[in-house]
Parts: structure tokens; sequence; C-alpha cells
């Protein structure tokens, strides 16, 4: 038998050619490499857009498809109907399945697509009309509808389906397109024109379809005359309460009380997974049920009401399962200007390729008109200034700019003193919209709201708004809710990564009695709604669900936050006033029994009478006890014809207190600051309790009243040095006290009790 040995370099070449790979060259990996598309990019990265989780995914399809609803009908002057519909496509499945299939629709009665868009808006991401101008809008990247489509088809591979009317005498558009991931391209299957639109289909979905689209109430071709509908089959997960369709559409419709909004929901809705509690209410609406009028939004809350009445009627209505929130207002939003770019909100690279692109548009156009066309607040003199500052002149070309220039041009940006750009470009919802939003959907007893002035970043404008809300229904144990809003949208995820959140946390709301953990919102029961309005809104993610930390978005926030704060401190600190003036009130009444005994003991007066007049003096002592605090924390005033604006009210003479002084202006004309001062003089008062009010007189103002009747009485003809020696001699003189019996030209003594004059016989001798 032989044996075969082989050497070791024989065995290590061998397991060299077996396991060592050939190493990779440059054009073996330049073969590898290929464009990649917009579309493939997200569709492997969807979590980017909103797409992370079905329940997610199902939100933001929702509401991508209203952003560009009230887009487009606000850009053509149109009040905006718009109607979601959910349908369940698996109404069998399994209790425990965390995801179902659905098909959302949305419609809305807006000016509708021109055919040869449909493609490019449904079909392509990056593709839209907002991107590159500075005006305030929801949508800006051109990348959430198709998105949406996108994700549609990828977990269930149907394609979108659009109906769009742009001219109401004419058919409407049916398409069916899908994204080619590929190419970022439609693929359209179906292109047919149809004369049903709205859908019949969804008229007859459920028993409330049926019933509202009976009296006109849904889907009608009245209130749809033009307008869009998109349909998408997708992986979802319908689930009530906090982050879910029902409180997004709520709070849009808040943040927009112009348009009217219809949701139907599915027929069956996932089990909840945490016990989320809804922040707004809605109200069942029966059939035989009154039209109860609505609450305007655009009005202030009822000065007379109180405390412990509804803080206002709650507008949203269900009608056989489909919720409707009405419209609040028939007036659109103030229509907003597209402006150009500030100089000091651009950069040097941008400098350089803007006067590029102005070249190649305007050939050999002038820096001189370059800078008055392409940016604001540039006038003619400060285009000069511009021009002179970088050695160049008014008909200096643009193509003749050499890029030391341009440097040197941006520094003079930088340093120029400009003012700030224009506001027209930006509609926010204003004190009024934001209170009437906060009453329609929170049960608080107080509301606040703030709107800042228009501040700037990055040379963008851009407008913060807040209000709070407080006590009533809330939680006093919980935390504050914060509602956020950005070009009146609802941000309802990365709540921790907002600026919004951030300034609430930065707040010191112990200035303002309320228990407030370091780094965390303030305990109590609290809800804060922020809303910033932007021509450019500086998300974090394109999934557009938290505003950017800037400093100076962060600062005004916190100013506003302050304001409603203060508002909200100078509340709680009246209201603990009258729980202590309510306390001492209590004390009074304990003792008031017994002092009134004592007394009648001693002077022998009316003991019921006695009590009557020291409970009434304790009533006067702590009335604050008594007051009724608004919405705004103001004192809900009595029914007195006296306290209302613009009337006067003459007391009788009986009522009427004595003047004292002939020079003092006659009772009910008083001005403005007499009257102020007799407030401010009224609330100066010690805080220590005094059963009643005896004031001595002023002597001066007795000796002058004395020294002027008794003048009057014994001749008024005598000289002017005459009458003073009698005035002097009448009020150093002593009283006789074996004076006989007062005559009826003497002035009885007199003391001033509760602002009137009476005898010193009249009454308990009490002092």
């Amino acid at each position: 038998m032989s044996v075969t040995t082989q050497s070791g370099s024989e065995i290590e070449s061998k397991m060299t050619k077996t396991t060592k790979a050939p190493h990779a060259t440059a054009e073996s990996m330049a073969t590898k490499q290929r464009d990649i598309s917009v579309s493939e990019f997200f569709a492997k990265n969807r979590h980017l857009l909103g797409f992370d989780n079905p329940r997610k995914a199902l939100l933001t399809t929702v509401k991508e498809a209203v952003d560009n609803s009230l887009d487009a009908c606000e850009e053509a002057g149109i009040l905006p109907d718009i109607t979601v519909v959910i349908e369940d496509l698996q109404p069998d499945r399994a209790a425990a399945a965390k995801s179902s299939r659905y098909r959302v629709t949305v419609v809305d009665n807006g000016p509708g697509i021109v055919r040869k868009q449909v493609e490019n808006v449904f079909g392509r991401l990056l593709f839209g009309s907002k991107f590159h101008r500075l005006k305030m809008s929801r949508g800006q990247q051109g990348i959430g509808i198709s998105a949406a489509g996108m994700y549609g088809l990828i977990t269930t591979g149907k394609p979108m389906m659009i109906q769009t009317r742009p001219h109401a005498h004419k058919q409407a558009h049916h398409i069916e397109l899908a994204m080619n991931t590929k190419t970022n391209r439609a693929e359209v299957t179906v292109d047919e024109e149809t004369d049903d639109f709205p859908l019949q289909r969804l008229r007859n979905l459920t028993t409330g379809t049926r019933e509202l689209a009976t009296s006109n109430e849904f889907l009608s071709h009245t209130q749809y005359p033009t307008g869009t509908s998109v349909s998408i089959e997708m992986e979802g997960r319908y689930q009530k309460g906090r982050g879910s369709v029902d409180e997004f559409l709520e709070l849009t419709a808040i943040a927009n009380p112009h348009a009217r909004i219809t949701l139907v929901p599915p027929t069956r809705e996932s089990a909840a997974e945490e016990d989320d509690v809804p922040l707004l209410t809605k109200k069942a609406k029966k059939k035989d049920d009154e039209e109860a009028p609505k609450a305007d939004p655009n009005s202030l809350p009822d000065p007379n009401l109180t405390k412990e009445a509804p803080a206002g009627p709650t507008t949203t209505t269900e009608v056989g399962g489909v919720i409707i929130f009405p419209r609040g207002v028939a007036e659109l939003p103030p229509e907003t200007k597209e402006i150009q770019p500030h100089p000091k909100g651009i950069e040097l690279g941008t400098l350089l390729q803007m006067l590029k692109d102005f070249q190649e548009a305007s050939g050999d156009s002038t820096l001189y008109k370059f800078l008055q066309e392409q940016f604001c607040r540039v006038s003619p003199d400060t285009a000069s200034d511009f021009c002179k500052a970088i050695g160049a002149t008014s008909r200096t070309k643009v193509s003749d700019i050499e890029p030391q220039q341009a440097e040197k041009l941006y520094k003079e940006f930088q340093e120029a003193k400009l003012a700030p750009p224009p506001t027209d470009c930006l509609a926010p919802i204003g004190v009024r919209q934001l209170l009437a939003g906060l009453l329609k959907g929170v049960r608080a007893e107080f509301y606040a709201a703030s709107s800042r002035e228009a501040a700037v970043y990055r040379g963008r404008p851009f407008q913060i708004e807040a209000a709070i809300a407080f006590g009533g229904q809330l939680r006093a144990d919980d935390q504050a809710r914060v509602i956020r809003f950005a070009n009146r949208v609802p941000l309802l995820f990365q709540q921790s990564a907002c600026s919004s959140f951030k300034s609430v946390t930065e707040t010191n709301w112990r200035n303002y009695d309320l228990q407030h953990p370091r780094a965390s919102l303030p305990v109590g029961p609290l809800v804060i709604m922020i809303h910033m309005a932007s021509v450019w809104v500086p998300f974090t993610s394109e999934s557009k669900e938290a505003i950017a930390d800037y400093d100076e978005i962060r600062k005004e926030m916190k100013l506003a936050l302050m304001e409603c704060g203060r508002k909200l401190g100078t509340y709680l600190r009246k209201r603990a006033k009258m729980k202590r003036e309510g306390e001492r009130r209590d004390v009074f009444q304990k003792y008031i029994g017994e002092i009134a005994k004592a007394v009648s003991a001693i002077n022998s007066v009316d003991t019921k009478k006695l009590y009557e007049a020291l409970l009434d003096q304790a009533r006067k002592k702590t009335a604050i006890a008594d007051l009724q605090l608004d919405e705004d924390g103001k004192a809900v005033k009595e029914e007195d014809p006296a306290d209302q604006e613009g009337v006067i009210v003459v007391a009788s003479e009986s009522t009427m207190p004595v003047p004292v002084d002939s020079d003092a202006p006659p009772v009910g004309k008083l001005s403005k600051a007499e009257a102020a001062a007799l407030k401010v003089a009224a609330m100066a008062k010690d805080d220590e309790p005094t059963l009643l009010d005896v004031k001595p007189a002023k002597r001066q103002a007795a000796e002058k009243t004395r020294a002027t009747k008794n003048t009057a009485t014994k001749g008024g003809d005598k000289p002017a040095a005459k009458q003073a020696s009698a005035k002097q001699t009448t009020a150093k003189a002593p009283p006789s006290r074996s004076s006989p019996a007062k005559t009826a030209t003497e002035k009885p003594k007199m003391r001033l009790v509760n602002g009137k004059l009476v005898p010193v016989q009249d009454g308990p001798k009490l002092f």
C-alpha cells in the first residue's frame, strides 16, 4: 500500500486558489454604477415620508390628499367642500390582525386638473408648482400624494384611480395609473371620459351616506360641479384616538373654519393598543332633532358667559356613522401674494446661480435691474448703492460681474440695513379663529390667544400664534396637551423633535402659578396650541411632522406663550383671591351675630337691622368673592344698566351724595381720568377687614362749605375782605356747649357713611 504525501507549500497554494476571489477593478465597478431615481430611493426609505407603520400610512395618505384639496380650492377662490371615504375591504378579517386593506377616496370641489398634467401630478415625485415660490401654502415639495399612490402600489399592487373635472359642463376624466419607480414616471392603464362624478357608488355606501345623499348633503352635483377625486388601495390600520384620521380632520377643521369636511369611516375599527384619550368631542345628530344654530368661529366668546356655563356648542355632528365638520365661516382666508427673496436670506452660491439664470433669461440686462426684479425691499436708490459698493455702475451688465464682485455684493447684503420682507404672503389663523376653535372642541373655563408680529428667519417671513385653554373638564393631574400647526396643517407626530414642543418646555410656567417639572411639560388642566405661518416651514424631514429648531422661531414661540401665560397667571391669581375673600366672609359671618347681640344689649338698637348692616359691610369688603369670570379672566358684570357700555344713569336726590366742594363736577359727568382715579383708590384699600365704612369729612372741604352757607345766610353784599374775615371767624369759633337747640339755619353735624352724609344722631353709636 502506497501513501502519497504533499508538501505544505502545495496545500497552501491549492487553498489559495479555491478561496481567494479576484479584486474589483475600476472597470468592473463602473459597470455596476447606475442612476437612482428619487421614487426608487423613497420606495426603499418610505419611512422618511411617513409610511413607517400601517396606522400612520393611512393618516399620511388622508393628510396629503386633504392638504392638496385645501390649497387648490383656496387658490381658485372656492369655499372648500371635502369628503373623505375610508372603505374596509377586509371586514371579516381576524380580530388579532394588525392591518387590513383599505380604499381611501378623497373628493374636493376645487378647480380640477387639466388632463395633460394628471400623470405628472400623481405619478412623479418632486413635481409641483409650490417649491420655488415664496408664498404660504400647505404643500411644498411635490411628494405627498404621489408617494401615497406609490405606497399603495407597493402594498397592494393596485393603481391609483383619479377623476378630475376642470369644467362643469364637460365630462370628467377617469384615469388609472401606476408609478414606475425605476423611471419616476407614471404608466397609465385606463384613460376615459365619464359623467359619474362624484362617484355614485359612494352615495350608496352606508345608511348615513344614503340619508345625506337624499337631502343633497353628500356628494351632490350642485356641491361638486368641478373638482378632483383620488382613490388609493393600501395596507393600513384604522384606529381612533390620538394620531388618528378623526383627530387630524377635527384639528384641520379648527384651523380652517372656512372648510366643510365630511368623513365616512370604515365599518370596522381595529382594536386599540393603548388608552388614547380624544381631545375633542362630537355630538350625534338625530333625524328628528331641530337644526341648532351654529356657533360662529369668527366671533369672540360671549362676555356674559360664566365659567359654570358650557364653553360653546360643539358643531361637529354625526349622522348614521358619517362625521360632519361643518363650515364655520363663509369667507376664505386673506389671499396671499408671492414675494421675491430677501437679500439677507440668500447664500453666496445661491446668488451666483441667480446671476447666471438671470443672464440666460434676460440676455444683456444690467445689475441695477437684476437687484430690483429678483429681490424684495431693494429700491432704486438701494440698488444704486449696491452697485457703487462693488465698483459697478447702474449700466453694468450682469455678464460683466466677476466672482470677486459677486462675493463683495453678498457681503454688502449682510451688512446693509434693509426693511424686513413683506408679510402679505402670509395668512395666519387669527386670534378670533384660535379662540373659536378651542371653544368648539375643548371644554375649559379660561381661554387666551396671542398673535405675534411677523418675524424673519433666513430672510423668510414667518408669524407665530399661540392659544391656551385651562380648567373646565380637562384633567388636572395630567401633563399639558400641545397642539401644533404649520401653515394650518396639524402636526401629530415627532412632538419631542419639534421646536414648538421645546418652546413649551423652556417657558417658565411657574411664573403663572402652574406646576412645571424641569425639562418637561407643565402639569395641570391645560391645552396649548401653537401655529407657525411661513412661506417655507423648515420641517425636519420630508414627512413634515416637526418644525426645525431655529433660534429665531423658538424665540417668537416663547414670547407668544409668555403673553398667553401672563393672562392665565392674572386669572389664576384673581381666582385665588376670590377664594381667600370667600373664606374671610365665612369668618365674619361666624361672629356678626354675637357682635349684633352685644351691641344691642349696650345701645338698645334693633338687633336685626344691625345684623343686616354688618352683613352688608362684610359682603362689600369681600365682594370679590362673588365675582364671576369669563373665558378671558375678566369679571362678568352684574345686570345693572349703569354697567352697560354707552349708558349713564343719573342717581336720584335721595341717593345722591351731598357735594362738599362747589367746584366739583356734577354727578354723572366725571371725566375718564377721575373715574379711573376713583377705581384705583377703591382697589388700594387695606386688605384688613373693617366692618363699617366710617370716613371723617375733610376739614378744609367742611370749612369751605360752612363758610359758603354762612355767607349766603347773613348777606352776600359784604365786601370781599369782610367775607373773608367772616369765613375765618366762623371756622375758628368753637361750638358753645351751652348753646340752645339748633335753629333751622344751622347745619347739623354730619358724617360720611358709605359715600353718603348722614346726621350723627342717626344709626347705632358704634364709634
